[in-house]
């Protein structure tokens, strides 16, 4: 598929498609009662026992509330769990319950399927250069925030 003629620019496309991608693992998701946003967070987790709150909304791409509404439905659901860090009584180390391991063992596939799903048909070497643009635009974009935060603590 072309990029249509009514997309406005390269970012709503890569929006639009990653709402698209995320509906689609959504919808595997659905006799787990998981949402994908809720499934990374408990991935990241799992890959990272330990971890505190913010440390998982860094490894997860998300903002502190988010992470926060996020964990705190996991802990509920019975998914994760909180111990007071030995370093820093003030933060809590996440870990995955029994049942969220499960969780992840039974829908890591699903995930992994879901990718392999979305890129059929493309080529390895198609498949590279897109990673490899995805890396610069992704470069270009921490090259503007980098720059724009230096700037507003620039003395005028």
């Amino acid at each position: 598929m072309k990029k249509p003629a009514s997309t406005p620019s390269i970012g709503f496309y890569l929006g639009y498609t990653y709402r698209r991608a995320s509906q689609w693992f959504g919808h595997a998701l659905k006799p787990y009662d998981i949402t994908p946003e809720q499934w990374l967070v408990l991935y990241r987790i799992w890959e990272h026992e330990g971890l505190n709150q913010k440390e998982v909304a860094a490894k997860a791409d998300k903002d502190q509330p988010t992470t926060t509404r996020i964990l705190d439905l996991l802990e509920k659901k019975g998914y994760t769990r909180k111990t007071v860090s030995p370093h820093d009584r003030r933060a809590f180390q996440l870990y995955l319950t029994e049942t969220g391991k499960q969780l992840i063992d039974a829908t890591a596939e699903i995930e992994r399927e879901c990718g392999r799903q979305i890129i059929e048909g493309i080529d390895s070497r198609q498949l590279e250069l897109f990673w490899d643009t995805l890396s610069r635009i992704n470069d270009n974009l921490q090259h503007l925030q980098n720059n724009r935060r230096d700037s507003l603590h620039e003395p005028e």
